[in-house]
């Protein structure tokens, strides 16, 4: 899944149905692509952290490319215990 330009507290609701996508539901590798990025709210990186932590499954993921601010809201979010961060 790759992300763009702000997530904040308009594009929430937007988000959390996306999330809701029952292909989410799956057990698997998930990779989310934050390259372009600019911003992320503490309320979106809270949607992401329940997303991955109420699965079914346990799911590997992988925040890919989160510019310092953003990787920054995630690790304030805790998704940092869940997710491994590469460049």
């Amino acid at each position: 899944m790759a992300f763009s330009g702000t997530l904040d507290a308009p594009a929430l609701g937007v988000l959390e149905e996306l999330l809701l996508d029952p292909r989410l539901r799956e057990p698997g590798v998930w990779t989310l692509d934050m390259s372009g990025l600019d911003h992320i709210d503490l309320a979106c990186a809270y949607a992401l952290l329940r997303t991955v932590t109420r699965t079914p499954e346990p799911v590997a993921l992988t925040v890919r490319g989160a510019r310092p601010a953003v990787h920054r809201t995630l690790r304030q979010a805790g998704l940092d215990a869940v997710a491994a961060f590469t460049a």
